[in-house]
């Protein structure tokens, strides 16, 4: 049983590919439809906000849940462990799923569900992630990198699958029922998870530094302060009359752009013993940290903005057969699967001969592009529909610019990361991926002033603009980051 593999890997890979595929599921099921729920009239079953909001919402929304894996990882680090801190938060995803799954007319649920993903994502997502490597003995990387392509395929498979299922489900203004999909998927995740355990032979099983019984005392304390703190400020907030779900909005958004700024100060200004060479590799990380965001704020506008658009402005109808909007949520990660090989293959051969910033660069240029694209379709679609293969199209161009910097902002922020911050800067490059939700989710607003194309076109000139910068620059901030040779002795 022992000697038992997959695909070559150890057993435990399976069980991990497996609760990942799953929790993926219910987390792009649910993110394929929620925007149009919360848009639609409470006579469709909706929340009647309007789409604006809704955008703003489904912003904030994916921002928390990248924010939150930074207090996801500690807690496994000090209190859970890793291996816990997936059950929990698996099973609080779960309950957060059912909770809307709750055929009630009221949004409170809709909103207790909302908080109990987050939270609960805060607690599996980082951590199943350190399991997976965990898995593999040191030195074994060439393994331990084809483990996580593996398990990236679970991710893909999850979020190419959910939206025709919840979609469909949801189809006739039956909301809840595809809620209830995402729920019996993360519970699915949950019992693969359970009954594949003794093959993780013990992988995360206890905390790397667990907290003593002093410190605990002291973070309970803490926490319980804090949450006090956030009620009492809701509580009068909400006692002033002014306190809407829009305004609630901006305010976390301007929470989570606080986030990253404070955290590059405390690591820039603190005493932390940075050499001087960490500190220029740092300043020239905050350029990219910066172009990431921007990407971010587009390419995650696909649950919102694009969807509306295809329930709204476009021909559903693919090869013959009637598509539903959820289903244009699939694209993406069909792609993905597609060309993660390609471009795997691309980086090998090109080797040195194309930098970090480049490679940056050109995402936010095909990711400028893809607007591009979406303002010509916006303009055709004022004289009445438009073919579903503009959003095809556009989803095509954003893959190649997702494949050109989400997994070499992972590596470059292992590499740039100061010797003191090493096991915390995944974190901040999450963060990014935050920040660029939030704001993107307000960008709606621009809808007030802006024509649809040009909507489009301003967000367009933005990307491209910054990618361009990084193209002119990028002798500058390879010398800055010490790219291809060493840093200068000291």
């Amino acid at each position: 049983m022992s000697d038992r593999t997959f695909f070559g890997h150890p057993w435990g890979l399976a069980t991990l590919f497996g609760t990942e595929m799953w929790e993926r599921f219910s987390w792009y099921g649910l993110r394929a439809i929620l925007a149009t729920f919360m848009a639609a009239s409470p006579a469709h079953a909706g929340l009647g906000l309007s789409q604006e909001t809704s955008q703003a919402v489904v912003g904030v929304y994916g921002a928390l849940i990248y924010l939150v894996a930074l207090p996801g990882g500690w807690i496994a680090d000090r209190i859970l462990g890793a291996r816990r801190s997936v059950f929990w938060g698996g099973f609080v995803i779960m309950l957060g799923h059912i909770s809307m799954a709750i055929p009630v007319t009221t949004g409170l649920f809709v909103w207790l569900g909302l908080l109990l993903i987050i939270v609960g994502t805060g607690l599996l997502k980082p951590n199943i992630s350190v399991m997976v490597g965990r898995l593999y003995p040191e030195g074994d990387d060439g393994r331990r990198d084809a483990g996580f392509s593996l398990f990236y395929l679970g991710i893909n498979l999850g979020a190419f699958f959910a939206p025709l299922v919840v979609g469909w489900l949801a189809e006739g203004d039956r909301w809840h029922l595809g809620f209830s999909a995402a729920a019996v998927g993360m519970a699915l995740g949950l019992l693969q998870y359970v009954l594949g355990g003794r093959s993780l032979r013990g992988v995360g099983e206890r905390p790397g530094m667990r907290l003593s019984p002093r410190e605990r005392r002291r973070f309970g304390r803490l926490a319980a302060l804090g949450v006090v703190l956030v009620l009492v400020v809701l509580g009068a907030w909400a006692a002033t009359g002014t306190l809407t779900i829009d305004r609630f909005t901006v305010a976390l958004t301007l929470v989570i752009l606080i986030v990253p700024v404070a955290y590059f100060g405390y690591i820039m200004f603190g005493s932390h013993d940075l050499t001087g060479d960490e500190r220029i590799r740092m300043k020239a990380y905050i350029w990219l940290f910066v172009a990431a965001s921007i990407f971010w704020m587009i390419y995650d506008l696909a649950p919102s903005k694009l969807l509306f658009f295809a329930q709204d402005h476009t021909d559903l109808s693919l090869f013959g057969f009637t598509i539903n909007q959820a289903t244009t949520q699939s694209f993406n990660p069909l792609f993905i699967m597609i060309f993660v090989p390609v471009f795997a293959a691309l980086w090998v051969k090109l080797g040195t001969r194309v930098s970090t910033p480049q490679k940056f660069g050109f995402a936010l240029v095909m990711v400028g592009l893809s607007f591009v694209v979406m303002a010509v379709a916006a303009g055709l679609a004022g004289a009445g529909r438009v073919s579903v293969w503009w959003l095809v199209l556009v989803y095509l161009i954003q893959v190649f610019g997702e494949l050109s910097l989400s997994p070499v902002g992972l590596s470059v922020t292992t590499k740039l990361a100061p010797e003191a911050f090493k096991g915390q800067m995944l974190g901040i490059w999450f963060i990014a991926v935050s920040v660029g939700d939030a704001v993107g989710g307000q960008t709606g607003r621009l809808g007030r002033v802006l024509s649809e194309p040009m909507y489009y076109l301003v967000l367009a000139a933005m990307a491209i603009v910054a990618g361009l910068a990084l193209f002119l620059f990028t002798r500058t901030l390879r010398t800055m980051m010490a790219e291809h040779h060493e840093p200068a002795m000291r």
